[in-house]
């Protein structure tokens, strides 16, 4: 059946799904209880409907292998003299491995990965999001943020639910901690989405709110048919994919944003429910690579704002991609399961950005803080402003050929050809 694009996405765009979901979770707080265990069980079979018609269409992921062989994976949480009574492969049973991020779920029949994004069926490994859109929409790319690709540019911004990180502050929580069926949308295969852009004179297409991760299959779908259309692909990723994925990525994407969360790998153990080592192998291969990379660090009070932590990710980053990758130090708003810390302090960020820039980084930057004259590029030779920003939005450009207009020392990053000045 075909897809009218005329009104693509129009029940799906970001702003309404966070309103929807903030409606219903006010709503349900003032509702009898017996008015409740209702809402549930109409809820439960609403998403059993859901999920069902999601399966019936999964189309087969990528970047798994099936196991009989326990051994070797068993003694990863195991001691070697540990009976496990529960023992699937004892059963005969066929488990997947899943070798999409570095969690490499072990996943029996029926059951699904951490990221909730892919299911076992049948000895296979399907994807319940390919083609399933929850949340899209139009943004600056300085959203993302990327400051030294195509500034000033907008970006179509599409995401489905699911992650495989757990992240206490996250700020797309509805999206990234979601199922697929809880919020069921309409199939729109690759060429609708790149028509959708096109249609909207929108040169680039971002993946970004949860973790594109998980719709790998379904994003390098989109971005190989993006560029037989002339429109770029970029990524904002936490970066925990593993390097086959990862390097199928570089191939066809344009620029990719990582965040690095922190750098301690008790830091990712306790608050992100992840490790450090993927994400540094991560942002070595992209720039190794040659794909334009951006780094965010958020910083949040108490837990990864310490100057010894911020000099260790500086130095790392100098020491293993270089100065002239941007690192963006934005602010942290509580949020989800960590409410309970304030916002960052201006000052908290004004001093990454310093220790950055002291130590040699070119383009550090204080994010999330509208206004700041941290969110301007300046020229790391001659120090002028060649890029001033207000909020998400460029309201002045002093580059001509990736050079600056004043010194004529280079900039790097990647704008449109020939550079630009406007003011």
């Amino acid at each position: 059946m075909p897809v009218d694009t005329a009104n693509l996405f129009e029940d799906v765009s970001r702003r309404r799904f966070l309103k929807k979901s903030a409606f219903w979770a006010g709503a349900f707080v003032t509702v009898p209880v017996w008015w409740q265990h209702l809402i549930w069980e109409v809820d439960a079979a609403a998403s059993n409907s859901a999920a069902t018609q999601l399966l019936q269409h999964a189309p087969p992921a990528r970047y798994w292998v099936s196991t009989r062989t326990a051994g070797i994976d068993c003694l990863r949480c195991h001691q070697p003299d540990e009976t496990l009574t529960d023992n699937p492969h004892d059963r005969g049973e066929v488990i997947i491995k899943c070798e999409l991020c570095a969690q490499e779920c072990l996943i029996r029949e029926g059951e699904r990965g951490r990221c909730r994004a892919r299911i076992h069926v049948d000895g296979q490994l399907r994807s319940l999001v390919y083609g399933h859109p929850v949340s899209v929409h139009v943004d600056p790319i300085e959203k993302k943020p990327f400051y030294h690709y195509r500034p000033g540019s907008q970006a179509f911004s599409l995401s489905t639910t699911g992650c495989p990180l757990s992240c206490k502050f996250c700020q797309n929580w509805q999206i990234s901690q979601a199922r697929p069926e809880d919020f069921p949308t309409d199939f729109y295969p690759p060429d609708v989405v790149v028509h959708s852009t096109q249609k909207r004179s929108v040169p680039i297409i971002a993946f970004t709110y949860n973790e594109p991760t998980v719709f790998a299959e379904y994003l390098t779908d989109i971005a190989r048919l993006a560029a037989q259309r002339d429109i770029e692909s970029v990524l904002i990723s936490c970066g925990f994919m593993n390097p086959d994925p990862l390097d199928e990525m570089c191939e066809v994407l344009d620029a990719i944003k990582i965040d690095l969360k922190g750098f301690s790998r008790d830091f990712y153990r306790n608050v992100c429910g992840a490790e450090l080592a993927p994400v540094l192998r991560s942002i070595k291969t992209v720039a190794g690579r040659g794909v334009h990379l951006e780094l965010v660090n958020l910083v949040v009070p108490t837990l990864n704002d310490s100057d010894r932590m911020l000099r260790e990710l500086v130095h790392w980053v100098l020491n293993e991609v270089g100065p002239d990758v941007p690192i963006h130090f934005t602010r942290f708003h509580p949020d989800y399961q960590m409410r309970n810390l304030p916002p960052t302090p201006v000052a908290t960020l004004e001093r990454a950005s310093a220790i950055a820039k002291d130590s040699g980084i070119n383009y550090p930057y204080v994010g999330n803080v509208p206004g700041h004259p941290g969110n301007n590029t300046h020229c790391p030779s001659c120090g002028k402003v060649v890029i001033r920003r207000t909020a998400f939005f460029v309201t002045g450009i002093t580059i001509e050929g990736g050079k600056c207009k004043f010194c004529q020392a280079p900039i790097a990053g990647v704008f449109d050809q020939g550079g630009e000045t406007r003011s």
